[in-house]
C-alpha cells in the first residue's frame, strides 16, 4: 500500500489509470487491484469511470487520492516511516 500511496501522492489531484499505476509500482494487476479496491472502500481513493482517450476504446476506471488519502500520505511522509525517495512531499 505504501508504494501505491507514494505513487498516487506524486500527483494527488490527478486521475491515474490502473495500468499506469501497475507499471510505475512494478506489480501485477492481481496484486494492485485488491489495494485499489480496499483503499477506495476506506475512502483514501476516489474511483471513476472516464471516457477513453482514443475513439473505439472502452471507458477507463481511473483513481485519485481523496482528501483523506492526501492526509494519510502527508502523515506517512512526515513520519519518516519511508525514505524520502519512497515518498514525495505533498504540498
Amino acid at each position: 500500500m505504501l508504494a501505491l500511496l507514494a505513487t498516487m501522492s506524486e500527483r494527488p489531484g490527478h486521475w491515474r489509470h490502473w495500468y499506469e499505476l501497475m507499471k510505475n509500482i512494478g506489480v501485477s494487476s492481481g496484486t494492485l487491484y485488491p489495494f485499489l479496491m480496499r483503499m477506495t472502500e476506506q475512502g483514501l481513493l476516489a474511483a471513476e469511470w472516464r471516457e477513453p482517450v482514443q475513439a473505439g476504446r472502452p471507458p477507463r476506471h481511473d483513481y485519485r487520492l481523496t482528501a483523506a488519502g492526501i492526509s494519510l500520505a502527508r502523515r506517512v511522509a512526515e513520519s519518516g516511516f519511508v525514505s524520502a525517495a519512497g515518498m514525495v512531499r505533498i504540498s
